[in-house]
């Protein structure tokens, strides 16, 4: 009797100590990206067709929101205030396809054409205005440096205005504005007298900096302090940056993610600038086979791409994360099933697009 009574409060103990205990670090972050009021937007290929998707910041209850199936839509932008999302809608196929810019509600809703022939939607910090690259030449180029000039467009007036400095703008891809509104950072390849380079363009003047840093697809935290770039295919770093500086240069590297073999791109800040973003999968050039797709590097919009996937991790960590030895408390996959899932946006919905 002694014993089975020693027994029984033995395990009555270890339950209590299992309680009580702390949840494992994979709970823990993905419990942090659970508890965010955040959501994420991003392209996927699914039933031979480019959509939008919605989810939940730890990759739950993916919604379809275009669910087209004549029309490829790409390359979400979400407007600062939450309420809209500016994309890429293809349609045709090869050097016959017209690329055109579309606004939605953040549910889907009230849909609208801004312009054809235009690329790489990025929003003013007021949500007032959508800033695009047009397209260089009127046959279609799957390679997004294939641009000329820099537009804007005005949502509350319905009118296009050139930037400042549009005819010595050329070969630009992935712009984004500075949330003081002041510059837009971009890539350009081949153009401006450049071969390579991380630009910070001013926005309503003529004076482009070199921020001397290697690499591509600059993104622009929205608390206006940190710049995340790809410093090459298999590596995507942050550092501070003044903005508020007339001439703004990039401070040492805060952050270092890699991986080897496999590519990571399209990092995103979440909107509080505590975590990131990207999309990783294998090399690839496309597959022709598949409907409204290109033959490319796989990273570019347009181009299929199995096997990539979009994974979150927090952006306040120091030094190197090598993906290849991380775990799950260091970062949680969003999506797992590999279609193509690519150029993920945060978002804060905002209550007028609940309404």
């Amino acid at each position: 009797m002694k014993k089975i009574v020693s027994l029984t409060s033995i395990l009555a103990t270890a339950m209590l100590i299992a309680a009580s205990a702390p949840a494992s670090a994979e709970t823990a972050f993905r419990g942090r990206l659970k508890s965010l009021p955040y959501k994420i937007a991003y392209e996927s290929y699914t039933n031979e067709n480019w959509e939008i998707v919605v989810m939940n910041a730890d990759g739950s209850n993916p919604v379809n929101l275009t669910n087209t199936s004549k029309e490829h839509e790409h390359y979400p932008q979400v407007s600062p205030d939450g309420t809209k999302i500016c994309f890429a809608v293809d349609q045709g196929e090869g050097r016959e396809t017209v690329r055109s810019l579309w606004v939605m509600d953040t549910d889907g809703k009230h849909r609208k054409k801004l312009a054809d022939y235009g690329r790489e939607a990025f929003w003013g910090p007021d949500s007032k205005v959508i800033g695009y690259l047009p397209q260089e030449y009127p046959k279609f180029n799957v390679v997004d440096y294939s641009t000329k000039g820099m537009s804007f467009y005005h949502l509350d007036s319905g009118k296009t205005e050139a930037h400042p400095n549009t005819t010595n703008l050329h070969h630009l891809y992935n712009p984004s504005f500075a949330p003081n509104g002041k510059w837009i950072a971009a890539t350009v390849h081949a153009g401006m007298g450049l071969s390579h380079a991380i630009l910070l363009i001013e926005a309503h003047g003529g004076k482009i900096i070199n921020l001397n840093i290697p690499g591509c697809r600059p993104c622009l935290s929205p608390d206006g302090k940190q710049i995340a770039w790809g410093p090459g295919d298999h590596e995507i770093a942050t550092a501070p940056i003044d903005l508020d500086s007339d001439n703004p240069s990039v401070g040492p590297r805060s952050l270092l993610i890699k991986i080897a073999k496999e590519k990571i791109y399209h990092v995103d800040w979440s909107p509080d600038s505590k975590f990131l973003s990207i999309s990783r999968g294998p090399e690839g050039d496309g597959d022709l086979s598949k409907p409204g797709t290109f033959k490319a590097a796989c990273e570019m919009v347009g181009v299929f791409a199995p096997g990539w996937n979009i994974l979150a991790l927090s952006a306040e960590r120091n030094g190197t994360l090598d993906l290849n030895q991380a775990t799950e408390a260091d970062f949680a996959m969003l999506t797992t099933d590999g279609a193509s899932n690519k150029e993920s946006a945060w978002f804060l919905p905002s209550r007028k697009a609940k309404e």
